[in-house]
């Protein structure tokens, strides 16, 4: 039996019908920074899946790409050579360098819906502090921290402490931490009183003293920086003065890295991290443990931390419009709010925080709310021009004061000096 022409006509339009509509599908590479393995990359890759599930003619293809500075050096070296990420989870802080590097294109662009411009809106003000300039908004929250404390509730009741009360001010928190600072016989430090990692982000870590001294090391243009004002010179004073004069911490640079260990095997009473390290101490500490805004001296506060969605310049329009789609997926209220309860990162948008499951994580874990509740004394994190060199400066200087190297002013001084020459060419 031989097949009619027609059939024949209408089988190869079926299949061109097909062969088009797996063309149609649009391919984003999205990179994300995280070093390989871990619950994270399961995490991630199982919200890629939901997403294309959801959106069929969508392929979400996640590249964990290292650390935030690995991922930014990558995502910037792909943009040069033509073959950009379509989106990235990149620090907030990289978005001057990013918009200089003409590497991606702001989100308003693709906000065309009145929907659309509600969920620009929906954000809490701290994070959009560091996702927008120019009056254009470059950087989606996703992943966004502030810096908080923590401590040991069974050191304290040990050192005559109320063990339910962190420190609220510098002075209780230097008093508190001569208390829970333990010798041997022969002097010897069994444990220090507390830890300010200067290691990593060790300008972040100070911006929580500047911030509770009541300055910003920064304008919003992202070309003025103010390293050597009196306040900031005061701030890295008490963080020098809490390991050299005090001896309540260890003296010179404290690793990041290794803070949580620490606390988990209570050589220290003490520390100050990010609120990203909320479930690993949750999931870790042997021990009760209480958690605080980070206690304040003029005034409260923390700079934000984490990173943004980004869409790149280079994708094409098609991949540029599925990012988008895929930002705004990733962050809707439950989202954001499972992914804060599963990071221990800061649910990114107030409604998240009125979601039935988080309420119900927030009451029978209420310290997941410290966060949330310092968002409102909260400033931008370190960002300008140049953020790498800039910060850079900043981090040699805050590390030449911690090891004795210069004097606080001197190294405040010189790192102004740095950050000013660097920073000539964008004040116009």
């Amino acid at each position: 039996m031989t097949t009619r022409p027609h059939v024949l006509r209408a089988l190869a339009a079926g299949l061109a019908c097909l062969a088009a509509s797996a063309a149609a599908e649009t391919e984003i590479s999205f990179y994300y920074p995280v070093a390989v393995g871990g619950p994270i990359t399961k995490i991630v890759d199982q919200m890629a899946a939901d997403f294309e599930k959801e959106n069929p003619g969508i392929k979400v293809k996640p590249v964990y790409a290292g650390t935030y500075q690995e991922t930014v050096v990558k995502a910037i070296t792909a943009h040069k050579a033509g073959t950009p990420p379509a989106t990235a989870v990149i620090l907030s802080t990289d978005m001057f360098t990013l918009i200089d590097e003409d590497a991606i294109v702001p989100f308003d662009t693709f906000a065309k819906s009145a929907e659309d411009k509600k969920w620009m809106a929906s954000f809490y003000p701290a994070f959009m502090a560091n996702s927008r300039t120019g009056g254009k908004t470059w950087g989606i929250p996703f992943q966004r921290s502030t810096i908080v404390l923590y401590w040991n509730k069974e050191l304290f009741k040990e050192a005559g402490l109320d063990p339910d009360k962190g420190p609220a001010t510098w002075k209780e928190m230097l008093a508190d931490a001569e208390k829970l600072t333990k010798r041997d016989a022969s002097g010897n430090v069994t444990r220090w009183g507390v830890q300010i990692p200067s290691s990593g982000f060790p300008y972040w870590l100070f911006q929580g003293l500047t911030t509770t001294n009541g300055v910003e090391l920064m304008n919003e243009a992202g070309n003025e920086t103010y390293f050597d004002k009196p306040a900031v010179v005061e701030a890295l004073q008490y963080w020098v003065d809490l390991g050299r004069k005090h001896k309540v911490m260890a003296p010179g640079v404290i690793e990041w890295g290794t803070t949580p260990k620490d606390f988990f095997e209570k050589k220290i009473a003490m520390m100050w991290t990010t609120t990203g390290n909320l479930t690993n101490v949750k999931k870790n500490a042997k021990f009760d443990f209480g958690v605080a805004m980070l206690p304040a001296n003029k005034r409260r506060g923390s700079p934000t931390g984490g990173g943004n969605f980004y869409i790149f310049k280079k994708a094409t329009k098609e991949q540029q419009e599925a990012s988008f789609k895929f930002a705004k997926w990733m962050t809707t209220p439950e989202r954001a709010a499972q992914w804060g309860m599963d990071t221990g990162y800061v649910a990114v948008r107030p409604d998240a925080w009125q979601t039935p499951k988080m309420q119900a994580y927030v009451k029978d874990f209420p310290v997941a709310a410290v966060a949330r509740d310092q968002l409102q004394y909260s400033v931008a994190e370190l960002s300008t021009h140049e953020n790498q060199r800039v910060t850079k400066a900043l981090n040699d200087g805050l590390q030449a004061a911690l090891t004795g190297a210069k004097a606080p002013a001197q190294a405040m001084k010189d790192a102004q000096a740095e950050a000013s020459r660097i920073l000539r060419a964008y004040r116009h």
